[in-house]
Parts: C-alpha cells; structure tokens; sequence
C-alpha cells in the first residue's frame, strides 16, 4: 500500500511541474508557478526520505514492512 501512496506522490509531483510551466508560459506570473515547483520538490524530497536506505543499510520503508510482519 505505501508503494501505491509514493507512486502518487511522484505522479503528482510531477503533474505539478508541469502545471507550473503551462501556467508561466501562458500567464508569465512567477510567484504561484515557483510555489508549485517548491512543493513538487518538497514532495520528492519526502519519497527520498522514505524510501533511500539510513546508515544501517535498511529503508524506512522497507522498515515499516517488517515491523507489520511481526
């Protein structure tokens, strides 16, 4: 299940990249277009902190799969 949620994040952040760059080009506003693209970073950012492996060499992912075994 969490795979499917990260999946989503990643799709919507891409979705907000491009968004941002449909609205600058056709509006030529910067302020909301920056404020997308800041999220759509944010948004991988937090994929990367769940899914990258910490100094033990185990995701907190992968982490949160054991836990519900046991």
């Amino acid at each position: 299940m969490t795979e499917i949620v990260l999946s989503i994040v990643m799709l919507a952040a891409l979705a907000l990249v491009a968004g941002a760059a449909v609205l600058w080009r056709r509006t030529g506003e910067v302020k909301n277009p920056a404020l997308m693209v800041l999220l759509a970073a944010i948004a991988v950012i937090n994929v990367l902190i769940w899914t990258l492996p910490t100094a033990g060499g185990e995701a907190p992912i992968a982490q949160i799969r054991t836990a519900g075994e046991g």
